[in-house]
């Protein structure tokens, strides 16, 4: 069966589904907000939290550097709104030792190779490629190098699309979540079924969900199909500043999302028919024909 080993932990086929909390950008800069951030994934009972990690000036096409924008800290060029919203190295070696001290495993998308070096320098346990970097190689094979294990997120690609990213990394440590990159998504733009796709395509990869919808059902749905694990953005208000929120989940969804995934993990059982123990006084009571 498909596993990957990520720390202590297993992720794949007969493993507890690994819950991964996106913070993403939704600390809007704030490293107080990122810490509360932490602690409601878990309270929420999430197994990790992860950070996006760009470098604006390589990451934001030059053409729209000085597009005005209206932000929550006023009207600025776009790329010092991206700079605003990035976390440096006090910010992070905060989280570090927050997340250590709290006990939840934290981990990056490195949008740009840099940022894959700056990352490593905390040891993360895992890395993850957007969807939007599935077609860069180099950053792949950069995040790969590292010997860490490596979730490729597939929204917005084509079945080749993903097929050329896998052959450029390799199937070992490696992860693949369905997704599709619309923020909210609608629910019949979700295509759960591709986890099934991806499972008979990838059999010895851990397929898992990184969804974008509003509410909790497709969620559920994508583990009864057999995602290894799953991916949620978490916020503490979808009404908050930031073009994840909408598609986010609330504390108190996501620890209710959390809690009906450890339902749905022990509903499904093993799939060998059998009598239970509870069932014998109504089958003795019952049924007339054996």
């Amino acid at each position: 069966m498909a596993a990957v080993r990520v720390g202590e932990r297993y992720i794949g086929d007969g493993y507890p589904v690994f819950v991964i909390a996106e913070i993403g950008i939704n600390h809007n800069g704030s490293l107080e907000l990122a810490k509360r951030l932490i602690d409601g994934a878990i309270y929420a009972g999430a197994d990790a939290v992860k950070f996006q990690k760009r470098t604006p000036e390589l990451c934001v096409p030059q053409e729209q550097w000085y597009i005005e924008r209206d932000t929550p800290w006023g009207r600025m060029p776009y790329i010092e709104y991206r700079k605003r919203l990035e976390f440096g190295q006090a910010e992070y070696e905060e989280i570090d030792r927050y997340c250590r001290e709290r006990g939840i495993m934290w981990f990056a998308s490195c949008w740009d190779e840099p940022s894959v070096d700056f990352i490593e320098q905390f040891d993360p346990p895992l890395y993850k490629a957007a969807s939007a970097s599935l077609t860069d190689h180099a950053l792949l094979r950069k995040m790969k190098a590292t010997g860490k294990p490596l979730i490729l997120s597939t929204g917005m690609s084509t079945m080749e699309e993903i097929e050329a990213a896998v052959a450029a990394v390799g199937r070992e440590n490696l992860l693949i979540a369905h997704s599709t990159s619309t923020y909210p998504c609608p629910v019949e733009e979700l295509n759960l079924r591709v986890i099934l796709t991806l499972k008979q395509r990838f059999p010895d990869v851990p397929i898992g969900y990184s969804g974008h919808e509003v509410g909790l059902a497709p969620t559920w749905a994508a583990v009864a199909l057999g995602a290894c694990f799953v991916e949620r953005h978490i916020t503490l208000d979808r009404a908050m500043w930031g073009s994840d929120q909408a598609a986010s989940v609330e504390v108190e969804g996501f620890a209710r999302l959390v809690r009906n995934i450890r339902d749905i993990e022990a509903a499904l059982g093993d799939g060998i028919k059998r009598v239970y123990p509870s069932e014998l006084p109504a089958r003795d009571r019952l049924r007339r024909v054996r």
